[in-house]
């Protein structure tokens, strides 16, 4: 897995994510991201104000994190529309311009490797098929 790569912060940032499963449906709602909370977390500390809202709906209720498959499938359809929406188009268009090219390397290097073989099957047809020609009488 990854977790042998991450930073240490990073894995504290996980167990308090795991102890507070509301941040998780904050950024599921699109309400902030994961940079954003970690960013707040790793500045202001688990004990700030911040996460009281997470803490007091945590203490005084208990909240069932179970995700249906309706609403797992609304909140991809919803990250995807996110994505669709930060998109820049010039980059895409850019992106897509570079990928063109490399198919068309791709196929002018597949057409040169085509062509060789073609002349090379060319040449063998004129050369007997059989260096002893035997005849019948």
């Amino acid at each position: 897995m990854t977790t042998k790569n991450l930073h240490p912060s990073v894995l504290k940032f996980k167990e308090f994510v795991k102890a507070n499963p509301l941040i998780t449906q904050e950024v599921r709602k699109g309400n902030a991201t994961w940079q954003e909370l970690y960013e707040d977390w790793y500045l202001l500390g688990e004990e700030d104000s911040r996460w009281e809202a997470f803490r007091n709906v945590q203490k005084n209720e208990d909240v069932n994190v179970e995700v249906t498959s309706e609403e797992t499938k609304s909140d991809w359809m919803g990250q995807m529309m996110g994505i669709v929406k930060n998109m820049d188009p010039n980059q895409v268009q850019s992106h897509l311009s570079n990928l063109s090219q490399a198919i068309g390397a791709v196929q002018g290097l597949l057409s040169q490797f085509q062509g060789s073989k073609q002349v090379n099957e060319v040449k063998k047809p004129d050369s007997p098929p059989n260096p002893f020609s035997f005849r019948k009488d």
